[in-house]
């Protein structure tokens, strides 16, 4: 029987632990993630355990309400400390799930703390925890994990006052326009606000989204993010969407989409245009509990995936941008990972487009090792673009040794087999974990 959490967690072979070596330390590019520029500008202060697990993690909460804890330990005023002693009370049901493994790993790697968790153990965690927090600010984390690169996600209204460099680490700012592509009448209010001008055609938005995208390179953007539920029609052209966007008020579903679409082909423009990276998160199906939405409002854990997604619809987006000169390096995810093999194929008719990590429900053991296989199969796992973190909270940071030990278990099996050399693995392990998305952001 292995250590509990030992140092050879989910390292099943001599080669996985030879090549999780070779990359234990490498320094962490996150390319994308949620956390508050804010934060790490001003080098926060966790009070306590509570605050830094549960004032923001959507996973944790969703964990506690499918364990059946009252919503006035996760999201309700309850103090953090209750909220604490709620978490630990459910979290041995947690057997297999990734919140077992990153609860863990943030135990051991921030507080040398190798004890498991549960409501036995709650005080003692508790206060060694918090004793530790003590020295801990948000710069000291970033130090700890060695985060060289984070990109934040970003209104375009954003003032992005608090980006740039903190420490040893360079925070940018990603350009997320969702809402305006939407048609969101208070986002189109804050772009207003932002550009000093009145939008009331599709060419006002247009040209607004490209200043304040323009405003976002001057702050070192290299990256757009688009989260979508459903993806891009073709493009019903100019004429067509100006008229729509003109009586956003009154317009159907479907014809929402049209705008939608033909913005989309708008931005990706610009963002090949100015030799940017476009991310692309779909078959999301958001905030299904309409009453625990009206009291938790977005992003509490009430977002599911869809069980349909017909990407196909990739096809002449991508074909299109192409035939335009128009096609920027892309990031694709889907929340379904029925989708993956299908956008793996597709990435090889468009070279400049690469699978991301897996996403969200799927970035669990079996769901990262589902995906190198994916990766492997279908395209070519030695350009993968390895981990972020997806999340926000900075105790995430342990995702990151979390996906090198699965990757270097993948990998290590195919040298245990004979199939693979141990020097072409530890230059594959090397690029997945950090060479490669530092070549594809031109860092």
């Amino acid at each position: 029987m292995k250590e509990f959490f030992g140092d050879g967690l989910l390292l099943n072979t001599p080669a996985a632990e030879v090549l999780y070596q070779t990359v234990k330390d490498l320094p962490i590019v996150d390319y994308h993630c949620h956390l508050n520029e804010n934060e790490l500008r001003n080098n926060h202060r966790f009070a306590d355990l509570g605050e830094l697990w549960l004032a923001a993690d959507h996973y944790k909460w969703r964990a506690m309400r499918l364990c059946g804890v009252d919503e006035k330990y996760i999201t309700g005023d309850a103090s953090f400390y209750e909220k604490y002693l709620k978490y630990a009370e459910i979290f041995p049901l947690l057997c297999g799930g990734p919140l077992y493994y990153w609860t863990q790993l943030e135990l051991k790697l921030l507080f040398g703390i190798q004890e498991p968790l549960c409501a036995e153990s709650a005080e003692r965690i508790w206060n060694r925890a918090n004793e530790v927090l003590k020295t801990l600010d948000a710069g000291e984390i970033l130090r700890r994990f060695k985060v060289e690169y984070v990109a934040t996600t970003d209104d375009p209204a954003s003032a992005l006052a608090a980006h740039g460099v903190c420490g040893n680490t360079n925070v940018r700012p990603t350009f997320r326009p969702d809402f305006v592509l939407n048609m969101d009448e208070a986002a189109i209010a804050r772009l207003e606000g932002a550009v000093g001008k009145k939008i009331t055609t599709l060419a006002e938005v247009k040209a607004a989204l490209e200043e304040r995208l323009n405003y976002f390179l001057s702050k070192g953007c290299k990256i757009a993010d688009h989260g979508m539920d459903f993806l891009p029609l073709a493009d019903p052209g100019e004429a067509r969407a100006a008229e729509l966007f003109a009586k956003r008020g009154e317009l159907s579903f479907e014809e929402k989409q049209e705008v939608f679409s033909h913005l989309m082909y708008f931005m990706a423009a610009l963002y090949a245009k100015n030799e940017m990276v476009m991310q692309m998160h779909f078959a999301t199906f958001r905030n299904v509990n309409s009453a625990k939405f009206a009291v938790c409002g977005r992003d509490a854990g009430f977002d599911i995936m869809r069980g349909n997604v017909d990407t196909d619809r990739l096809i002449p987006f991508f074909d299109t941008l192409a035939q335009r000169d128009a096609l920027p390096k892309t990031v694709l995810y889907s929340l379904n990972p029925a989708c993956v093999p299908s956008l793996a194929t597709l990435s090889g008719a468009f070279p400049g487009v690469r699978i991301g990590a897996a996403w969200w429900f799927s970035d669990t053991v079996e769901g990262i090792r589902r995906q190198l296989e994916t990766v492997a199969e279908y395209a070519v796992l030695g350009t993968n673009l390895g981990m972020l973190t997806d999340s926000r909270s900075l105790a995430s940071y342990v995702r990151f040794d979390f996906f090198r030990r699965i990757l270097a278990d993948f990998v290590g099996g195919y040298v245990e087999r004979g199939e693979y050399d141990l020097e072409s693995a530890k230059k594959l392990m090397y690029g997945v974990c950090y060479g490669n998305v530092k070549a594809f952001l031109n860092l």
